[in-house]
């Protein structure tokens, strides 16, 4: 079986891993812990959502709808579709657990719910670029909109995508580096 050096556990989950044998968790409790924590990042993006979702829901039935040109109505219809695909990214979670509860795959159920969020946050990142776009097309014009939903692309990509990645190198270095003060000469 492959896994984490020595740990018995999937490879890619090694640091989780190494923190609850610090812990001393059964796997089980591992993948309950990873689950609540999952569900509390959802239920804040999921409010994010919903509002997004809410909002453009009532733009269709305001009098101004009716004066988008083309590009405004597919990039209205478009965004709309992904704030769906991101608010049911968000919520499988809930379904997985519910078909699959008290049948031994809770360690399955996270690792997906995890692939489902992660998911759902690359669509969110395009439903709130298409919101910018809209808004910033409607009241300003459509170069100010280009700019500004690629501002908010970047922005989020960066925050959501990079950011991780920069401060998981942080974490690795600094680790390493506290790991080489402590071994014995």
């Amino acid at each position: 079986m492959s896994g984490t050096a020595g740990t018995g556990y999937p490879s890619g989950m090694g640091d989780d891993h190494r923190l609850s044998e610090a812990r001393r968790e059964t796997p089980l409790e591992l993948a309950d812990r990873n689950f609540n924590e999952l569900l509390q990042e959802l239920r804040v993006t999921q409010t994010g959502i919903q509002i997004l979702f809410a909002f453009l829901l009532t733009l269709a039935f305001t009098p101004r709808f009716q004066s988008l040109d083309d590009v405004q109505r597919g990039t209205y219809v478009t965004t709309l579709l992904l704030a769906v695909i991101a608010a049911t990214l968000f919520t499988a979670p809930a379904a997985l657990h519910r078909s699959l509860f008290q049948r031994g795959a809770k360690a399955t159920i996270v690792r997906v719910s995890s692939q489902l969020a992660s998911a759902g946050l690359i669509v969110l990142i395009f439903a709130f670029t298409g919101s910018v776009l809209l808004v910033v097309d409607v009241t300003l014009d459509r170069t100010a909109a280009i700019a500004a939903a690629a501002g908010t692309f970047v922005f989020c990509t960066c925050l959501w995508g990079l950011l991780p990645r920069l401060v998981l190198r942080r974490v690795r270095t600094r680790g390493d580096r506290e790991e080489e003060q402590h071994r014995e000469p």
